[in-house]
């Protein structure tokens, strides 16, 4: 078993030996759990053992359990709280609680009462400091230059040093000193364990994973290097990813995190059933657990069983919180919702929360079609347009067809001033094509019903412009007859130009001679300017 020369410094007694040898070793291990298991039945025995104290801190790693390190600690007998080396666990605990002066005055002490020459007594507090993201890594490395002095061959002592220089950011100095490490002991494992880590933040993943796969083949119980080797491959290879993540699991402490994670993999492997039996079993010891319950959710969608899907993930989002919530979750509650008749707006709804807890834009592009398709659907025009608007702007992959209905949906949500908006960017986009021209001239139609203002009539020259080019398409001979139509409607009502209006009704009967509305306006018009009919095409 692997374990500092610095850590079993603190040995009393052959028991104590045999037990502080098989913490620190547990320690190394990063199998915290077990490790306090075994000091604790060591302090129940004998309360008054310093190092023991020391390495009960070491078994809290992190802030998240501060408050059960005070706890732990405060139990010490009042003459162990005087010792060099308790005095060091508990300035590590201020250190954790951001208290930084007390910290300081502890291990002042604890250096001042040994002298300096304490080694164990030195690489604590460096430790101390290197651990704690507030804490003073010069000063870390300034300790582990004088506890290396009385210690030259610990490899601890030089990987300690590594951990100080990545700290800092300076890998070239980190790459250094677990080099010097291995020199020391060419199997210590959190040495190579750490070479890993540095390629890992430099995304060089063929060098991180030789360095994992060397640090397993030293030690084969170094459990996290199988975690970072499982880590690597569950987004490339899950059949391995497990191969690893089993192994990390026997060489780690039980938790339910590691029980979580194998129901994980059980789901991606594509071994559901045995996926949802796990997640079940766990959810009797922690009903609380909601990504547990997504986890079954996802793995009944596998069976086709859309009933129990939709129960569990209604557990999911009741029992979680929404800083845990990814898109996807709510992707999957639209899309049972969607497929419920007269539930659409449950689903439009969910399909607004995956939008919104999206920070993709180009993935978002896909909730905003589902949105305006469902809108559609349920005819909410407005709405439609909302979501049309954001699905068109910037999407490379958007085309005149999804601008077009952006335009339309405003239309039949009567809102005018938009869609002629939008139509306007249809035209300018697209100027050889009708549709912009048709429904920019519709919109301004209804913003102005009365005729009075005229807005419409420039579109409807520019409608007929292009209509001209190509009569013999029927959609252009209909919109045609519409848009002479409505200039001559204009020229009659508002300009009082029955000539002018006459020449465009002719214009409809040249292309739709059996056209009864035309023959019939053109018949009234004819008796206001006199029997002689003006000339086609223009004003007399």
């Amino acid at each position: 078993m692997k374990y500092t020369a610095t850590a079993l410094a603190l040995i009393c007694s052959t028991a104590a030996f045999a037990q502080q040898s098989d913490a620190a070793s547990l320690i190394y291990h990063q199998r915290y759990a077990s490790a306090r298991t075994i000091i604790e039945s060591a302090l129940k025995t004998d309360a008054s053992n310093a190092g023991n104290w020391y390495l009960l801190t070491q078994t809290f790693p992190g802030t998240d359990s501060t408050a059960a390190l005070r706890a732990a600690l405060s139990a010490a007998p009042d003459a162990v709280k005087a010792m060099p080396l308790f005095e060091v666990g508990y300035g590590h605990l201020l250190l954790k609680e951001n208290k930084k002066d007390s910290a300081a005055w502890y291990f002042n002490r604890a250096i001042e009462a040994t002298k300096e020459k304490d080694a164990a007594v030195l690489t604590g507090v460096a430790k101390a400091h290197i651990e704690v993201k507030t804490g003073d890594v010069n000063y870390a490395l300034s300790m582990l230059d004088k506890a290396m002095k009385r210690e030259k061959k610990d490899p601890e002592l030089s990987a300690l040093q590594g951990d100080a220089w990545r700290r800092s950011g300076d890998g070239t100095q980190a790459y250094k000193a677990y080099s010097q490490a291995l020199d020391k002991d060419k199997n210590y494992s959190a040495a190579l364990y750490q070479l890993g880590k540095i390629f890992v933040a430099q995304k060089n993943d063929q060098l991180y994973v030789d360095y994992f796969e060397k640090a397993i083949n030293a030690d084969s119980t170094y459990a996290p290097a199988y975690y970072e080797l499982y880590y690597h491959y569950y987004y490339k290879d899950i059949p391995r990813a497990m191969e690893y993540f089993l192994k990390y699991r026997h060489h780690s402490d039980p938790s339910a995190d590691n029980e979580y994670q194998l129901a994980d993999l059980l789901y991606l492997s594509k071994n559901y059933q045995p996926a949802i039996d796990k997640a079940k079993t766990l959810l009797s010891a922690d009903p609380a657990n909601a990504r547990l319950y997504k986890l079954l959710a996802y793995s009944y969608l596998e069976f086709k069983d859309t009933a129990t899907a939709m129960q569990t993930m209604t557990q999911y989002f009741a029992k979680g919180h929404d800083s845990t919530y990814l898109p996807k979750d709510f992707e999957t509650m639209a899309g049972l919702y969607s497929k419920q008749s007269g539930k659409e707006d449950s689903a439009i709804a969910y399909y607004e929360k995956a939008a919104a807890h999206q920070s993709d834009t180009l993935a978002c592009y896909a909730y905003y079609k589902k949105l305006k398709d469902l809108c559609k659907q349920m005819k909410q025009y407005s709405n439609e347009a909302k979501w049309s608007g954001k699905y068109f702007a910037g999407n490379d992959q958007a085309s005149n067809l999804d601008l077009f209905n952006w335009g339309l949906a405003h239309f039949k949500a009567e809102e005018f001033v938009q869609a002629d908006t939008v139509f306007g960017t249809y035209i300018a986009k697209y100027p050889d094509q009708a549709f912009g021209y048709y429904w920019r001239a519709r919109s301004n139609s209804m913003l102005d019903t009365a005729m009075t203002e005229g807005t419409a009539i420039p579109h409807y020259h520019n409608l007929i412009a292009v209509l001209e080019k190509d009569t013999a398409n029927a959609t252009n001979r209909k919109w045609l007859v519409e848009a002479y139509g409505y200039v001559a409607a204009y020229e009659t009502n508002k300009e009082k130009d029955y000539p002018e209006a006459i020449a465009y009704l002719q214009k409809i009967l040249a292309i739709d001679p059996a056209n009864k509305d035309a023959q019939r306006y053109i018949s009234v018009l004819e008796k206001n300017v006199g029997s002689k009919q003006p000339a086609p095409g223009g004003k007399q």
